[in-house]
């Protein structure tokens, strides 16, 4: 067994001794930590800080739901079990981000609501990212691939590329400055999508 072998074997073992529920609390953690800060005064713009932050979270966690693939592909590195995890967190805190926006920074106000999601065309790009997402977390359970099929359900997911991109755009259009941190999401996002296009040629 190769060096590289061996470090993902032992990476993969670790990954399974961790129960999914710790991932899941380790990943309401700094979502938690923005919104105590922000009850407690440290932003000048709570609202404003929360809502970026939670859509920040977001995208992270969502890039990283896809890579697990290519960890495992490449590197033998088996963390499926936290794919789902990730997937979850991703869409728990884009709900957390538009709820944030409807109630705190609109507060609920329908009419310019409907004129942001219609004519801010970054807005409108986060929110399309938002609702398809909606299907993939509702059919995120054991129970919704035996009834969709393997195959369909497998097909339906492939959607979580389409939302990473939306959601790299979003921040991109929102951002308006190119950040480190933007090129590096810019980056991982062609990177994994251009990763998933491989395989469906050589498929």
């Amino acid at each position: 067994m190769t060096a590289a072998a061996t470090i993902g074997a032992r990476i993969s073992g670790v990954g399974r001794a961790i129960p999914s529920w710790v991932v899941y609390l380790l990943g309401i953690v700094p979502g938690a930590w923005v919104f105590w800060q922000a009850v407690n005064g440290a932003y000048i713009e709570p609202v404003e800080k929360i809502e970026h932050e939670f859509g920040r979270l977001a995208l992270q966690f969502l890039l990283a739901s896809l890579t697990i693939t290519p960890l495992m592909r490449f590197a033998r590195i088996n963390l499926v079990k936290f794919r789902k995890v990730f997937g979850l967190l991703a869409f728990g805190y884009v709900a957390a981000h538009f709820l944030v926006w409807l109630l705190l920074d609109l507060q609920l106000r329908w009419g310019q609501i409907a004129g942001d999601i219609a004519k801010r065309p970054y807005i409108t790009v986060g929110f399309l990212a938002f609702l398809l997402l909606i299907p993939l977390a509702a059919t995120s359970w054991q129970g919704a691939i035996r009834r969709l099929g393997a195959v369909a359900w497998g097909r339906l997911h492939r959607l979580v590329y389409v939302v990473a991109l939306l959601g790299v755009v979003h921040f991109a259009m929102q951002e308006r400055v190119w950040s480190l941190e933007l090129i590096l999401y810019i980056a991982a996002s062609v990177v994994l999508l251009g990763l998933r296009f491989t395989w469906i040629r050589r498929w």
